[in-house]
């Protein structure tokens, strides 16, 4: 189906965006000149060799990091006018996030993990939530076990569970498989597109893996801090022979 790339139909919209970081050697260009619409909805991949600034594109997505120029809005919200506050209300209210290690907190059950977010926002039922969250995930017999009892697999489930509960518009997956196993690899990426297509949630996956970007609506294609492929002639073209 095709979509409206308009200004006000998007979800995430950059616009020249620059990272500059100043370092021994003198200042290094991250990212340069980055523009890039996602819909609402929009499954997308992005790919790239390693340092191509892909991780750091995520960050900025999630205003976890500041761009030196260049404007990020992300559902309806122009980031750069929010302070640190603002920031953690934004991620807390919009954006779920998966990352390669996990991150869960180790002195915290599974249950508690995932009624994280929900607490922070104050929401009476979170451990219910969580609860139901952890069964999604088909983890409702590791309620009480704290990450060091979990597999990687598990501990990853964990982390989509929380990374979902909220019920965010944006989520950002990077590397969701890279630590773990071909096999269990392969189900939490299923676990990870089915959550996605039931609630209807942007997905932005990073991954190193083409079968995996493959399977997401377009691949956008970064190098060297820039975006060499949006992915958009692709998708049309997918879009042009599946009606004819």
């Amino acid at each position: 189906m095709s979509r409206p790339d308009s200004v006000e139909s998007t979800i995430v919209d950059l616009d020249e965006v620059h990272l500059r970081l100043d370092s021994a050697a003198g200042p290094v260009n991250i990212l340069r000149g980055l523009n890039l619409r996602i819909q609402p909805g929009e499954r997308v991949g992005v790919v790239g060799p390693s340092g191509s600034g892909k991780s750091t594109m995520m960050m900025v997505m999630a205003g976890l990091e500041r761009p030196t120029g260049g404007t990020v809005r992300v559902a309806g919200q122009d980031l750069g006018r929010l302070d640190e506050d603002g920031l953690a209300r934004f991620r807390r209210d919009h954006v779920g996030i998966v990352f390669q290690a996990f991150h869960l907190v180790p002195t915290m059950t599974a249950l508690e993990n995932v009624a994280i977010p929900l607490e922070f926002a104050g929401a009476a039922d979170a451990f219910d939530r969580a609860r139901s969250g952890l069964e999604a995930v088909g983890l409702a017999h590791r309620l009480s076990h704290y990450p060091g009892q979990l597999s990687g697999g598990e501990q990853q489930r964990v982390a989509l569970a929380r990374a979902f509960v909220a019920e965010p518009s944006l989520l950002l997956a990077d590397e969701p498989t890279g630590n773990l196993d071909i096999g269990t690899g392969a189900t939490i990426v299923e676990l990870l597109f089915d959550l996605a297509e039931r609630r209807g949630t942007t997905l932005v996956l990073i991954t190193h893996d083409p079968s995996l970007a493959d399977r997401c609506d377009r691949t956008v294609r970064l190098m060297d801090g820039r975006i060499v492929d949006d992915g958009l002639a692709a998708r049309a073209e997918r879009e042009r022979v599946a009606g004819d």
